[in-house]
């Protein structure tokens, strides 16, 4: 059995995150414990907006990028988050083209990011973990259609009863995945 992250909005609408041993033999995604704590992804907001002043939208797409697409929390968790932000004076609003509100941090928001440096740099290495997780099960998953198209080809080959015709036809369709993936960029 392998392990598998699971993830989805919890009972209160924000993300949840778990082990789970055998996910995908069952196919029923676990509950677990939710992704932030209230003050998890404050901080992990500031810390970003710290480095960059952004907007929310390029917020949940950087954080999308460190988890290498396993989590994006949603708008309706990061708009209220930066909004309160913004009114503890930790982040404030930038000139910005368009509608799209930018946010910077404020020298109180550096204070408070200063006090908590263990645990922001805890709460980004959860990330980073994350996308190393989600890289791994990437690769896993080409490894098990790799072995799932060899069981289909020794499975069919076994039977006994392929012609010449089914095994040159075999071996071309095979012949042409390999070329199609050589060509991918």
């Amino acid at each position: 059995m392998h392990q598998a992250m699971h993830g989805g909005r919890g009972p209160r609408g924000s993300f949840s995150f778990e082990w789970t041993p055998g996910h995908g033999e069952e196919g029923r995604p676990g509950r677990g414990r939710r992704m932030f704590d209230g003050g998890e992804l404050r901080l992990i907001l500031l810390k970003l907006i710290a480095d960059e002043a952004s907007h929310g939208y390029d917020l949940i797409r950087r954080i999308e990028a460190l988890t290498g697409g396993a989590y994006a929390p949603s708008p309706g968790v990061v708009y209220p988050t930066l909004t309160l932000l913004d009114e503890m004076g930790q982040i404030g609003e930038q000139q910005a083209e368009g509608t799209k509100k930018r946010f910077a941090v404020t020298d109180e928001g550096r204070v408070h990011l200063a006090e908590r440096e263990e645990e922001v740099a805890a709460l980004m290495q959860r990330l980073a973990a994350m996308g190393e997780q989600s890289e791994r099960t990437d690769r896993e998953q080409a490894r098990r259609a790799m072995w799932n198209l060899g069981q289909a080809v020794r499975g069919r080959l076994r039977r006994g009863d392929v012609s010449e015709e089914t095994l040159h036809e075999v071996v071309g369709l095979i012949d042409e995945l390999a070329q199609k993936i050589e060509r991918l960029k």
